[in-house]
């Protein structure tokens, strides 16, 4: 994939009003996203790593909640959890908190913002999970930025998840992925679907390697990293205050 400089990417307007308008397909706990590989596989390890590294957690922050799976999942293992929802879309907000509030007795408190202008209590959470957001960042002062924010919101022991879409450092490998990738979205859905896909990643989004993740989470803070899968250009893994 060739990325596009930061300044050519989709604003932040023209994100929330994509997501505005996509809400149901964000519901499914089965598929996930389909334009996502493994995502089914990514959203259970991302959950289950959370529960044995935080057994006992009693709130979680989900970045980028869309429709709330990964804090449904992650119910599903920790029952009865705080929930703290953030999401571009007042339309996901609504149906996320639809959703979790009939699957924890634990309070369920939505805010509509850019994790990158929002200020995070510290030391306020648990478990903190992103899925499919953190590509959304440009310049690696806003990862930093970010990452750090994420470290301090952490309770000591608590810990980050992350499932994303992901580039490589060398470009001969990362044309080879992308170009699998594109083979991938073409038996989803054919010529012209895998062209739109791939149009619209090209447009909205700027993502960075795994490398170049762990070694941030690093910087910002945290003691111990972990890669818990990864196929093509998509990855899960996190970190451990």
């Amino acid at each position: 994939m060739k990325t596009n400089p930061c300044q050519t990417k989709s604003s932040v307007k023209e994100i929330r009003e994509r997501f505005d308008s996509d809400v149901e397909r964000f519901s499914n706990l089965e598929t996930g996203q389909q334009t996502t590989i493994d995502a089914p596989l990514c959203l259970e390890l991302i959950t289950e790593a959370a529960y044995h590294v935080n057994p006992g957690a009693k709130s979680v922050l989900d970045i980028g909640c869309g429709a709330g799976n990964y804090t449904i999942k992650l119910l599903s293992k920790i029952p009865d959890l705080d929930c703290f929802l953030i999401d571009l879309s007042a339309p996901m907000l609504s149906k996320a908190k639809e959703r979790i509030a009939v699957s924890t007795m634990g309070t369920v408190t939505t805010v509509q913002g850019d994790i990158r202008e929002l200020n995070l209590e510290k030391e306020s959470f648990d478990i903190i999970m992103a899925g499919a957001v953190f590509h959304h960042l440009r310049t690696e002062d806003e990862w930093y930025s970010v990452f750090r924010k994420v470290f301090e919101a952490l309770k000591p022991g608590g810990s980050v998840w992350i499932s994303d879409l992901v580039i490589h450092e060398s470009e001969n490998i990362n044309k080879m992925f992308w170009s699998r990738y594109g083979n991938y979205l073409k038996e989803l859905g054919g010529d012209d679907y895998r062209d739109k896909v791939l149009t619209y990643v090209e447009k909205e989004d700027s993502p960075r390697s795994v490398n170049f993740q762990l070694k941030m989470l690093e910087k910002a803070g945290f003691s111990r990293t972990e890669i818990l899968h990864k196929n093509s250009c998509f990855a899960a893994f996190g970190a451990i205050k």
